[in-house]
């Protein structure tokens, strides 16, 4: 009827306040009687009409309540979250009711057959005496656990048990139960799967395998990979949420929590953390250059961009927690407003990359801890992943996006089969190797350019080893140069200075080499394998590295599989002129070092072009790599760093049903990846073919990728156990479906 809640209690609040009273059941039913004379008031005066006095007008109102309730901003935020889609409306059951509000021998309350917090095979719950439902999940008054249950009423406490143990049992599941006592009497009023914490649904899964009520396989369906999220991302200690709002909401770009003083440049967040604080970089955007502020910070935030921003890619990547195109946020020099407040360099926000909220706030954090019901639970799906089967492809693999071999140790611990992306351009940002790529750029002539190639060789070559040693004999995938050059040319007046000094010349004079750098259009300009074509040179420095590398693994007895691939390709031409030169290059190197290493060479497909020619294209290549962020790109033709400001209201108003930068678009991308798929391996039979795009961690495109018969998946390092899940849920679902 329209009616607030809070009007209701209020009068309740009034009433027991003049009767000095603290409890609803210190009120006597004369005062119940007057109260609800009272509430009748309020009704008339709110809803501006009597409140029904026929039990049929009551039931029809309290029916048509609640098929109101599923448009109501509580319902409609939650399917939101859970993105529940496509479902007409919601039921109605009519039933009769049991009152624990009878007196001291009645009651109600909840509970779990195990502790949905930890997942300890141990009854759990909570329950009031002399009261309704409402009472115990509204928090009016302060239940009870429900082990004290036994000593009020053993009768009741057993029969609830045994209740519980038979449902568990029936169910094969953790139970969330309600029960009500009416007079000594108990009425289970409803149950359902319990939902459960992210460590509670793998200790569940293992203990129930154990105790034989359900199977392996039974067991992976039952965790979901936001279970596995939790585990692996410090999280707000769930006591700050007491007191803590959020400011603002931007896209939860990167989990996990993070707490630190606010820098703006990336330079500062260097400096901060060399003083030992910790630090959050608020920016508009990132870019490649700030790559050494946002290693040291505790987390990233930006006001624009979208889910594979510059920002959001790095971060996770680096398992920083990010939240990305946040519109409350707006910077302005060194001083940022968010969601209306202002703060300064050096004041504290919290921000949480899982949910894109940001806090005004200093909140403390918890690291939740891995267990050994989890390494159990996920070699348990790695056994389905390798057992799969589809045709002539065995197994389906999961691999890393890692550039530093600290980032491959840390995949490699969480079970990653191979590195699937190794972007060789995050390396150049480095200050030994910048000045020389710099002067490489800025070079008048090819014998310029390579003497500072020549100066870049080692330091590639150190990159390269420490990624193959972290890996140890699994496979390594090695982008060669993808971002156009202007990314690296110096844009401060003091990095332009200190450039010409390197190249004994006079700022003047190169002022006019950086502009004639610029591009209109960078992402669909000079960048991967067209700056082979015009500087052949740098790709043979990389491919000169790769193989030096290889062959010091061999010689320290390290196993090694190099995968180079090249980036951006569109035509079978360019990799027709390209490999031929890194095979060159590989076989010398080996001749020279009198060793053999098989070094596979592929391509990324991430043009759509190139997906229609894959069978062409195949002929020069041993492998395809799809590289979804930008095939995605330019399929939609949508800027993925600008797609912020109308997406929430494509998904709003469902002209897409799903961001496709989040998961991939199956009947546009995936039908190229579909042809491309197939034309690869009419070509080559024995095709191995993968994906390397932010998609690569989504449980959604993992299904796709294994429906497509990709051979792995590859993703940043703290999605890897999530992505071995859902590729074992992957093998399991689909199995099922043919079945």
């Amino acid at each position: 009827m329209g009616v607030e809640h809070d009007e209701f209690e209020h009068a309740l609040a009034a009433m027991k306040k003049a009767k000095k009273v603290e409890l609803d059941t210190g009120l006597s039913a004369d005062d119940l009687k007057n109260l609800v004379d009272e509430y009748k008031k309020i009704v008339k005066k709110h809803a501006k009409k009597d409140f029904p006095q026929d039990p049929v007008d009551q039931m029809w109102g309290a029916t048509n309540a609640v098929f109101g309730s599923w448009m109501n901003d509580r319902a409609i935020k939650y399917r939101q979250i859970n993105e529940i889609k496509n479902v007409k409306g919601t039921a109605v059951n009519i039933q009769s009711m049991v009152f624990g509000n009878f007196g001291d021998d009645s009651g109600t309350g909840v509970c779990f057959s195990r502790d949905p917090s930890t997942g300890i095979n141990k009854f759990y719950g909570e329950y009031l005496m002399n009261a309704q439902g409402e009472d115990v999940v509204a928090g009016i008054r302060t239940p009870e656990k429900i082990a004290t249950l036994e000593k009020k009423n053993k009768k009741v406490y057993d029969q609830l048990v045994a209740i519980k143990d038979r449902l568990e049992n029936h169910f094969k599941d953790m139970q969330d139960l309600e029960f009500t006592v009416q007079q000594g009497e108990l009425f289970i009023l409803q149950t359902r799967s319990g939902k459960r914490a992210g460590a509670a649904a793998v200790k569940c899964a293992v203990d129930m395998v154990a105790e034989k009520l359900i199977t392996k396989e039974e067991a992976i369906l039952r965790v979901s990979p936001d279970h596995l999220d939790q585990l692996l991302h410090p999280m707000i200690d769930p006591k700050a949420f007491k007191t803590a709002k959020a400011l603002t909401k931007g896209l939860n770009a990167s989990p996990g929590a993070a707490c630190g003083r606010i820098v703006f440049t990336a330079k500062d967040a260097e400096e901060w953390n060399a003083k030992g604080e910790k630090v959050v970089l608020v920016r508009k955007d990132t870019s490649p250059e700030d790559i050494g502020g946002m290693v040291v910070s505790e987390g990233i935030l930006t006001s624009t961009g979208g889910m594979t921003s510059h920002a959001a890619v790095v971060a996770r990547g680096m398992g920083t927690p990010c939240v990305a195109g946040a519109k409350g946020v707006s910077v302005q020099g060194k001083k940022v407003v968010i969601g209306g407040t202002s703060f300064k360099e050096g004041d504290w926000i919290t921000i949480d990359g899982s949910t894109g909220n940001v806090y005004g706030e200093k909140l403390s954090l918890i690291v939740p801890s891995i267990s050994k019901d989890m390494s159990l639970f996920l070699s348990w799906c790695d056994e389905v992943r390798d057992a799969s089967v589809r045709g002539d492809i065995t197994g389906f693999k999961v691999r890393t996006n890692a550039d530093q071999p600290e980032d491959v140790k840390r995949a490699f611990d969480f079970g990653a089969d191979g590195v699937g992306l190794c972007r060789t351009e995050h390396m150049f940002f480095e200050k030994e190797k910048l000045i020389h790529f710099r002067a490489m750029i800025l070079a008048d002539n090819i014998d310029e350019r390579k003497a500072a190639l020549k100066k870049i060789l080692p330091l590639q070559k150190k990159d390269f080893f420490g990624i193959f040693k972290a890996m140890n004999g699994r496979p390594v995938t090695i982008r060669l140069l993808d971002p156009p050059l202007h990314e690296f040319v110096p844009h401060t007046k003091a990095e332009i200075a200190e450039v010409a000094a390197h190249l004994n010349v006079s700022v003047k004079d190169l002022q006019p080499k950086i502009d004639r750098l610029h591009e209109s259009n960078p992402m669909l300009g000079h960048r991967g394998c067209r700056l082979a074509v015009t500087y052949p040179e740098i790709y043979d420095m990389q491919v000169e590295a790769i193989a030096l590398a290889a062959v010091d693994c061999l010689k320290k007895k390290i196993p090694v599989h190099p995968e180079i691939m090249i980036p951006i390709v569109c035509d079978e031409r360019e990799l027709a002129m390209i490999r031929p030169n890194a095979e060159t290059i590989i076989k010398n190197v080996m001749t020279k070092a009198k060793v053999e290493i098989p070094v596979r060479i592929g391509t990324m497909i991430e043009v759509p072009r190139a997906a229609l020619l894959a069978d062409k294209i195949a002929e020069y290549a041993d492998f395809f790599s799809f590289g979804t962020n930008d095939l995605t790109q330019m399929t939609f033709a949508f800027s993925r760093d600008d797609v912020a400001s109308f997406m929430p209201s494509y998904l709003e108003k469902n002209i897409l049903e799903v961001d496709p930068f989040k998961s991939i678009d199956e009947e546009g991308v995936g039908m190229l990846i579909d042809i491309a798929v197939k034309k690869g391996r009419g070509m080559k039979g024995d095709f191995k073919v993968g994906i390397c795009g932010e998609h690569g961690g989504d449980p959604q495109t993992i299904d796709f990728c294994y429906r497509a018969g990709l051979s792995y998946v590859s993703c940043s390092p703290f999605r890897v156990p999530l992505a071995r899940l859902a590729g074992a849920q992957a093998v399991i679902r689909n199995a099922s479906a043919k079945k």
